[in-house]
């Protein structure tokens, strides 16, 4: 009887710890176009980059510069780097990570 109600209680705790978790967080990808249309897309319209031709938003030059993952995009347009400006003042966290996983999703797809 003692194993059974303190394999209960366990379970019960583990249940309260879950409880105050944060919500996990899906990624809006339509939201996170408009996002990139209204603050991106003047430099890196299509995926390109007209200040720094090289540095494109293609899968190629993502894997090339280590921004292969939505944390480092999410970290680069937080904080920018070199000509881009940080955007973490300007946009929400939410709309950063939006913005991120439409970039991913649009390398993917070749920037059709």
């Amino acid at each position: 009887m003692k194993k059974f109600a303190l394999n209960l209680g366990m379970l019960f705790g583990a249940c309260i710890l879950l409880s105050f978790q944060a919500p996990s967080f899906a990624a809006d990808i339509e939201n996170g176009e408009k996002i990139f249309t209204a603050n991106c897309s003047a430099c890196h319209a299509g995926g390109n980059n007209v200040i720094m031709p090289e540095k494109t938003l293609k899968k190629e030059a993502l894997e090339q510069y280590g921004m292969k993952s939505v944390d480092a995009i999410t970290y680069q347009v937080t904080n920018g780097k070199n000509a881009m400006p940080a955007f973490g003042g300007r946009l929400s966290d939410s709309d950063i990570e939006d913005v991120a996983n439409y970039v991913l999703s649009q390398t993917e797809k070749g920037w059709d």
